[in-house]
């Protein structure tokens, strides 16, 4: 918990507090207000995160040479063309505006992840990439709490999307005060240690590499699950109340992984990350199948947030035990464009068939998110710490 670590985990947590409350509002904004079409929602998000994927790789390429600390200053500053997204008057403008500020996002996350990593011991890197998610999504939570009190208080939807800017711009200031950390020699990746094992760590990445791209063909935006339950409640604030439970358990999931020592990190990733996640979706499935039963949408969300808070703690611990300090950059970056490289398949198709059918949506993404999950567990069966 030295300076650094509490200054970009706290400049995480206001980030989060701002583009969380968008993405919480962004699709009732877009569908509901703006009167888009769902699968414009699809579109959006698929474009948002999709081309994600070229900035965060970009980035990590970019980081290897240049300040790691300017890079996610950069990419900060410029998430704040989401919140614009409350002054847009047409679909096209408001998707332009979130996209862009997301692809802002994903390009300062692989410097923010390589300082983070490079600012402790390896034996504390889970539970400081813990601590960072439940600050991070812990931001993301307090964002949804802040979007129930404006509903309550009959706030416009345009003002609760102009209100991010402000968490926005305090998450640059903190990032701005951080020290460029890069650490000039890392010991050697764990499996190194032990001769003979160096295709064993080959194997173990490569197989992360491969769930997490195909992770991102199933992860779409929770814009879905709030668009559904909004729309079967006839409740706007039970919508956003949805992506506060999945940020709510996220966020505690991730550090409570994050502080356990001992634990297998392939298999809890394979197990607890990507096939927790899966059956979670198929419980938003068969809610919608039940007759839009409220109880099942929300044990759905939060065994997703379970699996999400695995998922984003363990997937960079182990990249940065698998990576040296040469390639730790590249390997946050790769990490970042793997799981983006199918966002935009997911988020499209989803839009396209949530218009068909919801539950066939929903049943489609578990079944690719368990796949990951089985892929995982396979490839990297044999790495230990």
């Amino acid at each position: 918990m030295s300076r650094d670590v509490l200054l970009i985990s706290f400049s995480a947590f206001f980030a989060d507090l701002g583009y969380q409350a968008v993405q919480a509002i962004f699709p009732i904004y877009l569908v509901l207000t703006l009167s888009a079409n769902p699968s414009y929602l699809g579109f959006a998000n698929g474009i948002a995160f999709g081309g994600g994927a070229l900035f965060a790789y970009l980035a990590g390429f970019l980081g290897v040479r240049h300040s790691r600390k300017w890079l996610a200053v950069f990419g900060s500053a410029f998430i704040l063309l989401m919140p614009l997204v409350g002054a847009a008057v047409n679909p096209l403008l408001a998707i332009a505006l979130f996209a862009s500020g997301w692809w802002a996002r994903n390009f300062r996350v692989p410097p923010r992840r390589a300082m983070l990593a490079d600012a402790v011991r390896k034996e504390d890197l889970g539970k400081t990439f813990g601590f960072l998610h439940a600050l991070d999504i812990g931001g993301g939570a307090l964002a949804v709490l802040a979007l129930l009190a404006m509903v309550y208080l009959k706030f416009s939807q345009n003002k609760m999307l102009l209100f991010a800017a402000v968490p926005l711009a305090v998450s640059v200031a903190l990032l701005l005060v951080t020290r460029d950390i890069r650490r000039k020699e890392r010991s050697k990746p764990a499996t190194r240690i032990a001769s003979g094992k160096i295709v064993i760590e080959k194997s173990a990445f490569k197989g992360i590499m491969a769930a997490t791209a195909l992770y991102g063909f199933s992860y779409y935006s929770l814009g879905f699950p709030i668009l559904t339950i909004a729309e079967g409640s006839k409740s706007v604030a039970l919508g956003i109340l949805s992506y506060g439970i999945y940020l709510g358990v996220s966020a505690f999931t991730g550090y409570f992984i994050g502080s356990r020592k001992g634990i297998n990190k392939i298999k809890a990733l394979g197990y607890l990350g990507y096939i927790l996640s899966g059956a979670g979706t198929a419980m938003l499935a068969i809610g919608y199948l039940l007759g839009n039963v409220l109880w099942a949408f929300y044990l759905g969300v939060s065994l997703m947030g379970f699996g999400l808070g695995v998922i984003e703690t363990l997937e960079p611990s182990i990249i940065s035990l698998l990576r040296g300090a040469a390639k730790l950059d590249i390997g946050m970056g790769t990490l970042q464009g793997a799981r983006s490289i199918g966002l935009f398949s997911a988020n499209v198709i989803m839009g396209i068939l949530y218009v068909l059918s919801p539950s066939d949506s929903y049943f489609y993404a578990a079944a690719v998110s368990m796949l990951a999950g089985i892929i995982v567990l396979s490839y990297g069966r044999d790495f230990r710490e």
